[in-house]
């Protein structure tokens, strides 16, 4: 017998999600780090072209996209990148300090042993990471924000505030050639608040979350119109 013929076949359903799904972290990177302009018109042939797969994983992953803010439904007319602006910046880092504000207080509160050494752990891999791979290196200051957050005990307060992150740091990607951006010492301030955390003082842990948000907020909000 032929042994191919007992091979379990995949549900179509099946691998039309795991195609949508390739095809939505794949263009969620591309929005993300600038490889798609903000405001660009999205071309579902060509993106399908560029992805290797069909037109209905591509179209149900702008849709999913729109979720995410980095997508923009044009009435009938399909999909484009979200635009840029000093608003949606101010707006953005608005939000992102009132509930990563929450999420730091109630992780702290909610603090263990097991958080701690997580939290330690992704500021060594963070640290470690040399910044000349740029997505390697952010993804690891992502792991370590995050992980400063996950002991909140909300997944919806965490889902927002990962949410918030990447539409932030795709206006760091857009700003990152510009001078002037990397003079302050971001190793300092990074290690700074992980000292406050493990030290279970939120207030001073939330005080310097912030100050550091809103010192690179300060540089972005220049670099975009309004």
């Amino acid at each position: 017998m032929d042994k191919s013929t007992l091979a379990p076949t995949q549900p179509a359903e099946t691998a039309n999600t795991s195609a949508t799904q390739l095809a939505y972290q794949a263009l969620r990177r591309m929005i993300v780090v600038g490889e798609l302009p903000p405001g660009e018109k999205l071309k579902i042939e060509r993106l399908r072209q560029v992805l290797d797969t069909g037109a209905s994983p591509v179209r149900e992953a702008l849709s999913l996209l729109t979720s995410d803010q980095l997508v923009e439904r044009i009435d009938q007319r399909g999909f484009r990148t979200a635009a840029v602006s000093k608003a949606n910046f101010e707006e953005i880092l608005r939000l992102r300090c009132y509930l990563e504000e929450m999420a730091l207080r109630q992780s702290i509160a909610a603090a263990d042993e097991a958080w701690e050494g997580r939290a330690v752990l992704a500021h060594h891999r963070m640290v470690r990471q040399p910044r000349e791979d740029v997505e390697v290196f952010e993804q690891r200051h992502k792991d370590f924000h995050m992980a400063l957050l996950e002991a909140c005990g909300s997944p919806i307060l965490l889902k927002f505030c990962t949410q918030l992150y990447d539409l932030n740091i795709r206006y760091r990607y857009l700003a990152e050639q510009a001078s002037g951006y990397k003079k302050r010492d971001i190793g300092k301030e990074h290690a700074e608040i992980l000292e406050a955390a493990i030290n279970r003082d939120a207030d001073l842990a939330v005080e310097r979350l912030l100050h550091h948000y809103r010192q690179t907020g300060a540089y972005l909000t220049a670099q975009f119109p309004e």
